[in-house]
């Protein structure tokens, strides 16, 4: 992929992340918030937790940093896939989401 595809596919994710908390204020208990600062989105969760989005322009991943701890994913063709064999991005986002929330959590892409 070149670096401009990269770049395109990470903002696309990014802002993706962005529009689906958005939505969760109307589906769901707890108050959660993204806000983004160039390749950075930030969740904020009402208890006070946070996961943090980022894209990495040199290695081509996107990573997320939850309580739980740090995971890449690199674009396989069809969605963002964990590294280390944890599983798809907004299904591994959505769980840590639900953990760190106390509720359940969906966020689609």
């Amino acid at each position: 992929m070149s670096p401009s595809e990269f770049l395109a596919l990470a903002d696309e994710t990014l802002n993706a992340i962005e529009d689906a908390v958005a939505t969760l204020g109307d589906t769901t208990d707890v108050d959660i918030e993204a806000t983004r600062s160039g390749n950075v989105v930030t969740i904020d969760i009402d208890n006070g937790s946070k996961i943090i989005v980022n894209s990495q322009e040199p290695m081509q991943e996107i990573w997320l940093a939850a309580k739980a701890g740090g995971f890449h994913f690199k674009w396989n063709g069809n969605a963002w896939i964990d590294t280390r064999g944890a599983g798809e991005f907004f299904a591994v986002l959505s769980q840590h989401a639900s953990t760190q929330a106390g509720v359940p959590i969906v966020i689609k892409g």
